[in-house]
C-alpha cells in the first residue's frame, strides 16, 4: 500500500477541539486513514477510551448516494482512527458521530480517485467468487500461516512475495497469532495493545499490495476466544475493534479456528457474526475454520461460503447438493516436503497432489498448507519449504482452471472414472443441452467415458505434475466420449474436453451471472428412498464410544449403486448444528460427546445420499444418547 497523504481539517469546533487528520485522495478499493487526538480533558473524562468512547462515521457515495457506516478502533494514547475504502470515484463527504463533544456531528470530506486494483472478493453465480469490478472473475486459491502475524518480518515478506509469484490470493491465519501470543494479546480484555495490532495492520496491508485476500480467523481453537472474552460485551469490543481495524482491506471472515471444540460454537458463531453482519459496511464473505465442516451452521443464516476440512469425495459430493454457496476445502491435506508431520492428513507431495485434484474437481476450492509453513504448534514457519513441489502443483491447478470457464460450471455425474466438471447450456426454446466444457480428473489409469451434449471438440491431457499438455491431433465428433486412458499410465491426468470457439465466445460476457438459486428438495419418502438405516440396531448409544453404521440398499438400480454418502447426527433443540460422523456407506463413526449438555436426550442420525443422477435422499433413525 502506498503512504497516505495526510492533511490537516479545519472543523468549526468549540474552543479546545481537536482537528482531524484526513487522507487528501486515495483510490478506489484501498484504506483512507483519518485520525483525531482526544484532547487533555477528554482523555481525563475517558481514562479507557477503548471502552467508553464511540465514534463512527457515515460517509456519503458521491455516485449512488449510499451511506456507508465505520466504526473507529483506538489506537493507543488519545488517538482514534477510522479506515475507509471508497467504492466509488469522486468526491466522499462524511460525518462524524461520536460521545466527543468536540467532534460530533463534524464534517469532513476526501477525493477517491480512479482504481488501481478490482476491488474486494464477493460472492456471485452461486457457488463462485468474483470482484467488484463484474467483468473479473476469482479463482480462490489460499495458502495458511496460522503465525503470520507474529514471525519476524523477513520471513513473512518472504512467503507473501513467494506465495503471490506462485498464483495464490488469499492467506488464512490467525489474527492473534500463536496460543502464547493470543494470551498476551488478550491479557486484559479491556485494552488490547495498539502496537501489536499495528503489526498486524502492516501484514494485512502488504497481503493486499501483492493481490492477496487475507481470511481472518477471529481466535485459535479449543475454545480460546470464550476463554480469553468470556463476557458478552467483551466480544462484541474485539470485533468491533477488528471490522475497524481491517474491514477497510481485502478480507474475508474465517471465524473461529475449530468451532467443533468450543463447548458452544455454534452459539458463539452466531453471536459474533450478528456482530459482524451489522458492523461490516462492505458485506464481507463469511463462513467459518471447522474440524470436518462448517455446512453443519449454514441454517443459521449467516454463512455466505463453506469451509470444508476433509479429502472425502463423498463428503464433498453431498454437500455441494444440499447447499447452494461456494466451497473452500481448507484442509484436504497438507503437504510434507522435508519438515515432518504431525498428523493424519500431512501427507507426501503426490498424495497431496491426489487429494488436491480430487477435491477441485468436485466443485470445491482449495487452500493450500505445507508442514514447514503452515504455522502449527509443532513447526516452524520456514522459508526453505516456500518452494516445494505441492506449491508448484497448486499453480498448476491455478493454470488450468483459470483457461476454463471455471466460474460457470458444475460437478458432472454423467461420467465414468472420476470426479467431473462440466458447463452445459441449455439452447434457446429447446430442451437440447449445447456442451462447451468438460473435465475429469483420472487419479489412476484406467478407460475413460463420458457423455457429452452432441458436437464437435478439441481434446487435451494435462499433466498435473509438470503443468504440460498433450493435445489430441483429431477432433471428437458425437455424444459419448470414449478413451482407452491417459497418454502416460504411471501417474494421474486431467482429461479437457470443449468447444474452443464457443468458449471464446462465451468469454466475452458473463452469460450466467444472473443464476438464481434453485435448492434441491430432499426426499425422505420411505417409498422413494433408495436405502435405509441397518445398523446401529440398538436403541441406546453413548458419546464418545465408536459404533458401527451401516446403510442397505434397496433398489438394484444404477443410479442407486452410484449413491454418495454423509452420515449425520443431531441433538434437536440444542442448536449446536449436526456433526458429520462419516461419509461412507458403512463403517466404525464415533458419537461426539459435545453434542448436547443434558443427558439423557434424543439423538437423531441422518443418512444423506446423493444418487448417480445427483437425487438427494434421506433416511432418519432415533435414538436416545447417554454420559459414559
Amino acid at each position: 500500500m502506498r503512504c497516505l497523504t495526510l492533511i490537516l481539517v479545519s472543523l468549526v469546533a468549540p474552543a479546545g477541539a481537536v482537528g482531524l487528520e484526513v487522507c487528501q485522495s486515495v483510490p478506489v478499493y484501498e484504506p483512507c486513514e483519518i485520525s483525531l487526538e482526544m484532547s487533555a480533558a477528554e482523555l481525563e473524562a475517558h481514562p479507557n477510551p477503548y471502552v467508553s468512547v464511540e465514534l463512527r462515521a457515515e460517509f456519503r457515495s458521491p455516485n449512488k448516494g449510499t451511506t456507508y457506516v465505520m466504526p473507529a478502533f483506538w489506537d493507543g494514547g488519545g488517538k482514534f482512527r477510522i479506515r475507509f475504502s471508497p467504492l466509488d470515484e469522486g468526491r466522499w463527504d462524511f460525518r462524524l458521530i461520536s460521545n466527543l463533544a468536540s467532534v460530533d456531528r463534524k464534517l469532513a470530506s476526501f477525493e477517491a480517485t480512479t482504481a488501481r486494483t478490482p476491488g474486494f472478493v464477493r460472492v456471485f453465480n452461486l457457488r463462485y467468487f468474483r470482484y467488484d469490478q463484474p467483468e473479473t472473475a476469482h479463482f480462490w486459491m489460499g495458502d495458511t500461516c496460522y503465525k503470520f502475524a507474529t514471525i519476524p518480518w523477513e520471513t513473512f515478506r518472504g512467503l507473501i512475495d513467494k506465495r503471490a509469484s506462485q498464483k495464490f490470493n488469499h492467506l488464512r491465519g490467525l489474527v492473534l497469532g500463536s496460543d502464547e501470543s493470543a494470551t498476551t494479546v488478550l491479557s486484559d480484555p479491556d485494552r488490547p495493545p495498539p502496537e501489536y495490532f499495528r503489526e498486524v495492520d502492516r501484514r494485512v496491508a502488504y497481503m493486499n499490495s501483492k493481490g492477496i485476500t487475507y481470511d481472518l480467523i477471529l481466535a485459535g481453537d479449543q475454545n480460546q476466544l470464550a476463554d480469553l472474552l468470556p463476557e458478552r460485551r467483551q466480544r462484541e469490543r474485539y470485533v468491533r475493534y477488528l471490522v475497524a481495524r481491517y474491514a477497510a482491506f481485502n478480507i474475508t471472515w474465517q471465524g473461529i479456528q475449530e468451532f467443533e471444540e468450543y463447548a458452544d460454537g455454534a452459539k458463539l458463531l452466531r453471536e459474533v457474526n450478528g456482530y459482524i453482519g451489522e458492523m461490516d459496511t462492505y458485506k464481507h464473505p463469511r463462513s467459518t475454520h471447522a474440524v470436518t465442516t462448517s455446512g453443519s451452521l449454514f441454517a443459521d443464516g449467516w454463512m455466505d461460503y463453506v469451509v470444508q476440512q476433509s479429502s472425502n469425495t463423498d463428503l464433498a459430493a453431498v454437500e455441494y447438493e444440499l447447499y447452494p454457496v461456494p466451497f473452500v476445502n481448507a484442509e484436504f491435506g497438507y503437504e510434507d516436503s522435508g519438515a515432518g508431520k504431525s498428523h493424519g492428513h500431512h501427507v507426501d507431495a503426490a498424495e497431496f497432489r491426489r487429494r488436491l485434484w480430487n477435491a477441485a474437481m468436485s466443485g470445491q476450492y482449495v487452500t493450500f498448507g505445507n508442514t514447514g509453513t503452515y504455522g502449527g504448534r509443532k513447526f516452524d514457519v520456514d522459508l526453505r519449504f516456500a518452494d516445494s513441489p505441492g506449491a508448484a502443483q497448486m499453480t498448476h491447478l491455478y493454470d488450468f482452471f483459470t483457461q476454463t470457464r471455471y466460474w460457470d460450471m458444475e460437478t458432472y455425474p454423467r461420467v465414468a472414472g472420476g470426479p467431473a466438471m462440466a458447463l452445459e447450456l441449455s439452447r434457446w426454446r429447446s430442451e437440447r443441452m449445447e456442451g462447451v466444457e468438460y473435465m475429469l480428473y483420472l487419479e489412476k489409469p484406467r478407460n475413460v467415458e463420458i457423455l457429452v451434449a452432441k458436437g464437435k471438440y478439441d481434446v487435451s491431457w494435462f499433466n498435473p505434475i509438470d503443468g504440460t499438455w498433450v493435445n489430441q491431433k483429431d477432433k471428437f465428433k458425437g455424444e459419448r466420449f470414449v478413451a482407452a486412458g491417459p497418454p502416460d499410465p504411471s501417474h494421474d491426468w486431467v482429461l479437457y474436453v470443449r468447444r474452443e470457439g464457443k468458449k471464446e465466445g462465451m468469454n466475452k460476457s458473463y452469460y450466467l451471472e444472473a443464476r438464481a438459486p434453485k435448492p434441491k428438495e430432499i426426499d425422505s419418502s420411505p417409498a422413494d428412498t433408495p436405502f435405509t438405516i441397518q445398523l446401529p440396531d440398538i436403541s441406546k448409544l453413548v458419546a464418545g464410544r465408536e459404533y458401527d453404521f451401516n446403510a442397505t440398499l434397496t433398489k438394484d438400480t444404477a443410479a442407486a449403486k452410484r449413491t454418495r454418502w454423509m452420515w449425520a447426527a443431531d441433538v434437536p433443540g440444542s442448536e449446536t448444528g449436526y456433526r458429520v460422523l462419516g461419509a461412507t456407506q458403512f463403517g466404525k463413526f464415533r458419537i461426539p460427546e459435545n453434542l448436547t449438555t443434558k443427558y439423557p436426550n434424543t439423538l437423531q442420525v441422518r443418512l444423506v445420499g446423493v444418487d448417480g443422477l445427483r437425487r438427494i435422499f434421506e433416511a432418519i433413525k432415533i435414538f436416545t444418547i447417554e454420559k459414559e
